[in-house]
């Protein structure tokens, strides 16, 4: 069985025979689970720290899923979302994927279908959460950056040499191969392609004041 701290499962359904018949399923399959009889009672959960991911019924007395999708979907770190409906609803299916849901499924479902989609929503959503740590981790490096390393840096992502930048900066062309040195070990990259990438994944502009060449990234 799997431990306490996930993959985690979560199981939104009025109905009490399918809420118990998903958990008992789900928890066969290795997954932690937690039911909730309502939208409104998922709602105020505390927020799941690690890979997961929803099912939920569509058609709810209060709140209904898609509503409660809505007010999920405001965090980009929301859980990917497995939607069951008792009926084909093509405009609440179109709605559901238009906002992000991951599958929407018709009850009865098989029981095959619904663990793939429940391990392929878990797979996107630790995929997601690993990137996004890979960015935050590389955003606090870039700023323990000093300010002309800094420069340096959008300098080199430029593909200017280093002449070039240390005449942009008006220092010597061997500070600028300290400050680079400085820049790549601080980011933890061994290439200027390497850096290119790491830039344009923070949006990191090139200096428009240097010459630019094209850095082949693969």
């Amino acid at each position: 069985m799997t431990a306490p701290g996930g993959p985690w499962v979560f199981v939104v359904d009025d109905d009490d025979t399918m809420r118990r018949g998903l958990a008992r399923l789900l928890q066969s399959a290795g997954f932690a689970v937690e039911t909730f009889p309502s939208a409104e009672a998922y709602q105020y959960h505390p927020k799941c720290e690690g890979a997961g991911c929803l099912i939920l019924d569509v058609s709810m007395p209060g709140m209904d899923g898609l509503s409660l999708q809505e007010e999920l979907s405001k965090d980009p770190d929301c859980l990917p979302i497995v939607f069951l409906t008792g009926q084909v609803d093509i405009p609440s299916s179109v709605r559901a994927m238009k906002r992000g849901a991951f599958d929407f499924l018709t009850k009865p479902v098989e029981e095959e279908t619904l663990l793939e989609a429940v391990r392929s929503a878990l797979e996107r959503h630790a995929r997601g959460r690993a990137a996004r740590a890979s960015i935050a981790d590389l955003r606090a490096k870039v700023a323990t950056l000093s300010p002309r390393e800094h420069e340096v840096l959008k300098g080199v992502i430029s593909g200017a040499m280093n002449k070039q930048i240390a005449m942009k900066l008006g220092i010597k062309e061997a500070t600028v191969k300290v400050h680079r040195g400085h820049v790549m070990q601080k980011l933890g990259v061994a290439t200027v392609a390497d850096l290119v990438r790491s830039c344009e994944s923070l949006g990191i502009e090139p200096d428009p004041a240097l010459p630019t060449t094209t850095t082949k990234v693969q």
